[in-house]
């Protein structure tokens, strides 16, 4: 990021999430190395450890790309931005911001949001571990909520980064 204010905004949810990431990785390997020395040692797989790996993987894969999003490492198509400089890259970096916050708000979060109502409302709970399934999809508006977070950032990086390169003119 271009602006310190900005970058002081977003380091400690940067750390957070690679924090809990990592805590995830931890035990999905722990998890599933269980699961195997479960079957093939002790002759006795344990019906809870798939379901947690499951769940586990989830919660991995979308907290992960709102890391991968906040460290603007997503897949993106570059050939427009790579020739540009200055106020136009910025100004195609906030389109492609927009998108993103777009698609994040509308479908992750607001979906999420709903799919977690409903899943709620309908008791509907995991068959081994017995828990509420809203739980487990919890992630889903979290991590829509933290993309459209870093979004914003970048939009207002990009917007003062415009602002300053008038100034410089």
């Amino acid at each position: 990021m271009k602006n310190n204010t900005l970058n002081s905004l977003k380091k400690p949810v940067d750390a957070v999430l690679a924090a809990v990431i990592c805590a995830l990785m931890v035990a999905l390997v722990v998890c599933v190395v269980w699961q195997v020395y479960s079957r093939y040692v002790i002759a006795k797989p344990s019906t809870l450890t798939d379901e947690i790996a499951r769940f586990l993987l989830i919660w991995l894969a979308l907290l992960g790309a709102s890391y991968v999003v906040g460290q603007q490492k997503h897949l993106t198509v570059d050939i427009f931005a790579a020739g540009l400089s200055g106020s136009r890259k910025d100004m195609v970096n906030i389109s492609i911001n927009l998108m993103i916050l777009v698609f994040c708000a509308g479908v992750i979060l607001f979906g999420g949001i709903l799919l977690v109502r409903n899943v709620m409302s309908s008791y509907q709970v995991a068959p081994a571990l017995r828990i509420p399934m809203g739980y487990i999809y919890f992630v889903l508006p979290l991590s829509g909520f933290i993309m459209s977070c870093y979004s914003l950032l970048f939009i207002a990086d990009d917007i003062l980064s415009i602002k300053s390169h008038k100034l410089s003119e």
